[in-house]
């Protein structure tokens, strides 16, 4: 996740421990799948099973992808990215979902070239824990 935040200039917005993610992990809240090239891991795929109101349908939602920089461009984020579509439909699931920073031009060019499209009418919002909290005490 550190590799992650350096490479999305988000670094100071990474508080994820290995502790946290452990946790998450053993209670089943995500999953992981990683990498290896080599006999050393270089990407990883953080996601778990989310549904939608919305469409009925159940998909999953990467939360974190990275490729080590010296291994972009050589197939291993296409094959990847591969298996967890294979995944979700081995899951019954009729989506597969994950953001990208505005700014990551080389990222979205491939994922246009593996059939994604971005949902541009859409903007994302989130509460951090401390208006979580404000937001808790109106009731």
């Amino acid at each position: 996740m550190q590799k992650l935040g350096t490479y999305q200039k988000m670094q100071e917005h990474i508080t994820a421990t290995e502790d946290g993610i452990k946790k998450l992990l053993t209670e089943q809240k995500g999953e992981v799948l990683f990498g290896d090239y080599d006999c050393e891991t270089v990407g990883f795929i953080y996601f778990y099973q989310n549904s939608s109101a919305f469409t009925g349908q159940s998909g999953l939602y990467i939360d974190g992808f990275l490729i080590d920089t010296a291994l972009r461009g050589k197939g291993l984020g296409g094959i990847m990215l591969a298996f967890i579509s294979k995944l979700a439909l081995e899951r019954g699931c009729k989506r597969l979902e994950w953001g990208c920073l505005d700014w990551n031009q080389p990222a979205i060019d491939f994922y246009r070239t593996i059939g994604a499209y971005s949902l541009d009418e859409m903007t994302i919002f989130r509460l951090s824990p401390d208006q979580l909290a404000k937001n808790a005490g109106l009731f």
